[in-house]
């Protein structure tokens, strides 16, 4: 569904990203992860649009994405939860939620899903008509995860989606991401909670210093990888783990 090939990005002269490639095929759920400035978010602001690439193609579907705008890319298919969320706290739930909609031309079948996401987050309805700054952290990443459910993605990107969140409200992030595969959303995940990513993820890249270190699939790097030390820059075991780094 989404293949990155030799992706580079600069920030004026400053690499941050590398030559790094990877894959995401439909159904599945790919986290990538790493530590903080290992260049997570710039990979998703590079399929999205955001910011240009150096070099190297990022393809969905086919389609090449480079010098599309960010409205098409959603149209395509593609939404983003943001980090941070990005909620408008001075709007209602109600609106918050309409504007997940905008992208779509097929306004009664956005209802019908709009009712469906009221189903699948009942907390979302409690504040349907009132501010979204009423709502916990928690509820405002469901608010988040909701909005962009709204755009009907065939591809889902989440930036940190646990980040400052408490255990309980972390745990339910988990059990909505695991409902959106089985509910056939393809998922790709950045996430600094590696062993939840791990875990919850078919395949997991780690990220460090802009590029690829190494990936593996779950039972793999569950099994073998040490993450405490990829983290602090030593490789795990080349054997068992699939190097990338080096393309």
């Amino acid at each position: 569904m989404l293949t990155v090939d030799g992706l580079s990005v600069r920030y004026g002269r400053v690499p941050a990203l590398r030559d790094i490639s990877f894959t995401v095929h439909e159904g599945e759920i790919v986290a990538i992860v790493g530590p903080n400035g290992a260049g997570k978010s710039t990979t998703l602001a590079a399929i999205t649009g955001t910011v240009s690439l150096f070099s190297g193609t990022v393809s969905y579907l086919g389609e090449q994405l480079a010098g599309k705008a960010p409205e098409r890319i959603v149209r395509l298919g593609i939404a983003l939860v943001p980090e941070g969320r990005q909620i408008f706290a001075s709007l209602s739930v109600s609106e918050n939620l309409q504007l997940g909609m905008t992208p779509r031309q097929d306004r009664r079948v956005a209802r019908d899903d709009l009712e469906r996401v009221l189903e699948r987050f009942p907390i979302l309805r409690s504040y349907y008509r009132s501010s979204a700054a009423k709502l916990s952290g928690g509820e405002q990443q469901q608010l988040a995860i909701a909005r962009a459910l709204l755009a009907k993605p065939r591809l889902l990107l989440l930036d940190e989606p646990s980040l400052g969140l408490a255990p309980i409200m972390i745990d339910r992030v988990f059990e909505i991401l695991t409902e959106l595969r089985e509910a056939g959303i393809t998922v790709l995940l950045v996430e600094q909670n590696a062993t939840r990513a791990v875990a919850l993820a078919d395949r997991t890249y780690v990220l460090r210093s802009g590029r690829v270190a190494f990936s593996g699939e779950r039972d793999e790097l569950l099994r073998t990888t040490d993450f405490a030390a990829a983290y602090l820059g030593s490789d795990p075991d080349q054997s068992t783990a699939k190097q990338k780094g080096t393309r």
